[in-house]
């Protein structure tokens, strides 16, 4: 690969562009961002407030910002083998000072982690989710490359809140495998800021147990367009302003066929995944302003399955499973989504926001399939002249997978916020309303025969091992507000807290939910916070909470419960010649009025008439920051675990004894994840790059289908995998030659090459349970993705 591009590189005269940067009282301004505009290249202020920049001769716009502070823009020429001069003094905001400090200081102090949204480009991901990214963050946890599911600190996809410039996002609901999930809602390319709390967050953030994602795209830019063109499909995005009216527009589509061929089940694939996102911002006045989002996400996959063979088993033992298909599946989740905000500045110190949405989901799939299959034990002795060959058979039969389900849902919500700040404290409150109306029909059956060893074979005796047929209508009203004061107490003492409430329809209930954060700065001369934080955060029920195994609703369910305990420290410094960050927390919680319930590959069903009590504790550790200069690495370490105690679980054992199972494992009981995301150059070629992400899981606790949760001792093995791709910008500021016409209409020209699944290890989604001639029952394992190549270009003009 690396033959393609030549790497001798011609030395060119630069000069140095130095100064240093103070304020209007003369006093020198540390960490201050001095960015070379349409480059990549930026420096920050050093402790005496001293900058340098190597630069090569040309004029260029220097851009000097800092929070609190104007940002002041220089036009300078440099001349070849002359040195530049430069020092500035930047004046206070005074408009926006008090309100700028807090706002810069709540994403630290209430634990909230910035991500820089340019990472996700140079991450190597099979899925093109933006969420691949979360991934990487302290307590995110994760066995499965194709979703853009995840659960956090032992929660499972359904708790986790995301939004969008302040819309609530929801998640499909009927999706069973990432391969019929398509394109997630969040456009990479038009995310300007993300922030993340795996736990403990503030009270302005909704009613989910586990996490919170808060992206607000971007409706300007420096740039005027992106595209991106790639072995699994293409994307295009532009950013227009015409007098007030700025716009954002971006389309994408996903074909990843090449990445479906690789999966165990061979057969004619069709994914269509296309999405349309468009954000306007009008400029009503100097104070106020109107935006809109519109969204329009449509994934759509077909399948004819033929043929599968999987080998599994022990160096002692291997087995081979092969089935052939007849049938085909046909899936289509479509979300519709539209939001109204205006916003308006009431005065100097004060903020008023008014968010409509309107979110339609509608989700369908049909599948009817028939498997006819031949369970083998294979001879692995390599003595043996019938090494490879077939030892004995242990099995024949069949299985059909049949359903007709389709799910409506209706959102509308509309939340008012006003945030007003008031001496050294920034208050900020809030009152939503929300409307949900849910349409489900479900009708579906699995059967397995397993010719005649397990059912008799005789129409009189079959079984349909699950089987389901209902239709549900469920409507509610939704309630909630809140109110939040940040303040600091003195230098060294901050506080986050407040109040927030729920009550909705179904449930009938009003939940009071106190939160509160403590943020202790201990020593200013070293930029090190300890952060202590605790509170209430109550789900209430959407539905699929509501819905037990058999399509029935429980009415009398309740909103689940989670009691919080976060003590967090936080470290910037300098290290390796840069800026890096440790983060360390211990967190427990206490879990409540929980329904307990069962994970297949990504599909989640409740017990919804079980209750249980329960705990998730663990430790999370990361450090990142530049290791190497402009690339963003990150590491982390989770050590987690989780269990449940059900209500009246107890069973019966042959001989008549009761069985009190107590403390069981989640399904989510993954205890140690690590992953790694890093970023190099090559040293005598800077302008090619590698990017490296590597992810552990350990196992996650499974079992039967139809069983009980005290049966599930069975485990999915640990999940591996490690990704590589290269990259060259081929107007990267550090390139000796650019090609001039590129140059001329393009900021970047970026070809990536990535290898996905470089180990090609086999990481076990799910299984399917099948009984031999002994009634000895198997599990066989659906393997994930196998190593691929994959191509990109992105173009930024």
């Amino acid at each position: 690969m690396f033959l393609i591009f030549p790497f001798l590189l011609k030395a060119q005269n630069v000069s140095e562009l130095s100064g240093k940067i103070l304020n209007e009282q003369k006093e020198i301004l540390v960490g201050v961002k001095i960015k070379v505009q349409n480059t990549k290249i930026q420096v920050v202020s050093d402790a005496n407030g001293f900058y340098s920049l190597k630069l090569k001769p040309g004029e260029y716009v220097i851009s000097f910002s800092s929070v609190g502070y104007l940002t002041s823009n220089v036009e300078v020429k440099i001349v070849a083998g002359k040195n530049f001069p430069l020092s500035i003094t930047l004046n206070r905001d005074l408009q926006h000072l008090e309100q700028v400090i807090v706002q810069d200081q709540l994403g630290r102090n209430q634990g909230m982690i910035n991500l820089s949204p340019k990472i996700l480009s140079s991450n190597p991901n099979v899925s093109q989710n933006f969420e691949a990214i979360l991934k990487q963050l302290p307590g995110v946890s994760t066995n499965n490359e194709l979703s853009s599911q995840y659960s956090v600190r032992g929660g499972n996809f359904d708790e986790n809140l995301i939004y969008i410039n302040d819309v609530e996002i929801f998640k499909p609901y009927l999706v069973r495998n990432g391969q019929q999930e398509g394109l997630s809602l969040i456009n990479p390319d038009l995310v300007g800021q993300v922030k993340f709390s795996a736990g403990g967050f503030a009270p302005r953030y909704g009613d989910k147990m586990s996490s919170v994602l808060d992206v607000q795209y971007k409706n300007t830019d420096t740039l005027k367009g992106i595209v991106g063109i790639g072995t699994n499909g293409y994307s295009l995005t532009t950013f227009l302003k015409y007098h007030k009216l700025s716009m954002a527009l971006a389309y994408r589509t996903k074909k990843n066929t090449s990445t479906l061929n690789s999966q165990p089940i061979i057969g004619s694939y069709n994914p269509q995944f296309h999405d349309f996102q468009t954000l306007l911002n009008y400029q009503l006045n100097k104070k106020t302003s109107l935006s809109f989002l519109g969204i329009y996400n449509s994934n759509k996959f077909g399948l004819v399955p033929q043929s599968q063979e999987t080998e599994f088993g022990t160096f002692n033992q291997l087995y081979r499973l092969r089935v052939n298909y007849e049938g085909q599946e046909k899936d289509e989740y479509s979300n519709l989504v539209s939001s109204i905000s205006l916003n308006s500045a009431l005065s100097k110190k004060t903020n008023l926001k008014w968010v409509n949405s309107v979110f339609y989901i509608t989700e369908k799939e049909k599948f009817d399939l028939l498997g006819q299959y031949i369970f083998d034990e294979i001879e692995n002795d390599f003595g043996n002249s019938n090494f490879g060959q077939v030892k004995a058979n242990r099995g024949i039969g069949a299985f059909q997978n049949y359903g007709r389900n389709e799910l409506q849902a209706d959102i509308y919500a509309s939340e008012l916020k006003l945030n007003f700040s008031k001496k050294k404290s920034f208050w900020e409150t809030g009152l939503r309303f929300q409307y949900d109306q849910v349409k489900d029909q479900l009708k579906e059956f699995e059967s397995i025969d397993s010719a005649g060893y397990t059912i008799p074979n005789t129409y009189q005796n079959f079984v349909l091992s699950r089987s389901v047929q209902a239709a549900n209508l469920v409507n509610t009203f939704r309630y909630s507000a809140y109110a939040q004061k940040t303040t600091e107490f003195n230098e060294k003492w901050s506080f986050t807290g407040g109040l927030r409430f729920n009550y909705n329809t179904f449930t009938k209930e009003f939940i009071p939910s106190p939160r509160v954060i403590f943020t202790y700065r201990p020593n200013y001369k070293k930029d090190i916070i300890y952060r202590f934080a605790t509170g209430l955060y109550a789900q209430p029920p959407f539905y699929r909470e509501e819905r037990n195994f058999d399509g029935t609703l429980n009415k009398d369910v309740k909103s689940q419960k989670s009691l919080h305990f976060v003590l967090s420290m936080d470290n910037q410094f300098k290290g390796l010649g840069s800026n890096l960050r440790f983060t360390a927390e211990a967190y427990y919680k206490y879990l409540y009025d929980l329904i307990p319930y069962d994970i297949e590959n990504l599909r989640i069903r409740y017990y919804a008439n079980q209750l249980a009590k329960g705990y998730a504790a663990g430790l999370d550790f990361r450090i990142n920051g530049e290791f190497v200069k402009d690339l963003e690495s990150s590491f982390r370490l989770s050590i987690m675990k989780t269990a449940q105690d059900i209500q009246n679980d107890s069973y019966t054992k042959k001989d008549g004894s009761i069985v009190y199972p107590g403390y069981i494992k989640r399904p989510t009981d993954q205890r140690v994840n690590f992953s790694a995301f890093f970023q190099d150059k090559l040293f005598n070629s800077p302008t090619y790059k590698v990017h490296l992400n590597l992810l552990y899981g350990s196992r996650l606790p499974t079992g039967p289908p139809a069983s009980q949760p005290y049966q599930q001792t069975f485990h999915i093995p640990a999940y591996k995998r490690l990704d590589i791709g290269f990259s060259k910008d081929l107007l990267d500021p550090e390139s000796t030659h650019p090609p001039q016409l590129l140059k001329k209409f393009c900021k970047s020209f970026i070809i990536y090459a990535e290898v996905f699944n470089l180990l090609n290890i086999n990481n076990t989604v799910s299984y399917l349970w099948i009984t031999d001639v002994n009634n000895y029952q198997f599990a066989i394992p659906n393997y994930l993705t196998s190593r691929q190549l994959n191509l990109r270009l992105i173009t930024k003009f």
